[in-house]
């Protein structure tokens, strides 16, 4: 009986080191759920900050959305892989995967409790008023 040595049909013996790694990493880490980035626009304008999050994929329902503490939380998760069984004909192939992102906004001076949120065609879209000035917290600061 022959043993194949050429992992993932090639022949590692004949590549460079730096070849190697990349495509053994290429093979490897195929397999593992995507984490992407939050490709995010914020505009400051008087009265409000405006976020326009791209979130290409995801549904309205996978996306988590918290602000406390002066930080701006947006985490989304999108598990492709359990959807539902189609009955017409039979799968060959699947290229779902799992991917979530997590992102993190330190923005203060924002009235959390009139924070507006959309969401379309893949976009999220936050207005968080900014708190007015008289109702901002100010510290006297005594001598001595």
């Amino acid at each position: 009986m022959a043993y194949d040595m050429k992992p993932f049909n090639r022949d590692y013996f004949d590549m460079s080191p730096s070849e190697m790694f990349r495509d053994f990493g290429r093979q490897f880490f195929s397999n593992f759920p995507e984490t992407k980035s939050v490709r995010t626009d914020i505009k400051e304008m008087e009265d409000r900050y405006e976020l326009n999050a791209e979130l290409p994929g995801f549904t309205k329902d996978a996306i988590d959305v918290s602000y406390e503490n002066g930080l701006l939380t947006i985490k989304a998760e999108n598990n492709m892989m359990n959807e539902a069984k189609d009955n017409e004909g039979r799968v060959i192939q699947k290229e779902r995967s799992f991917s979530n992102v997590k992102r993190m906004y330190s923005i203060s001076n924002v009235d959390e409790d009139n924070i507006d949120a959309s969401f379309k065609d893949g976009v999220l879209s936050l207005s968080l008023p900014k708190l007015e000035k008289n109702k901002r917290k100010s510290i006297e600061i005594k001598e001595g």
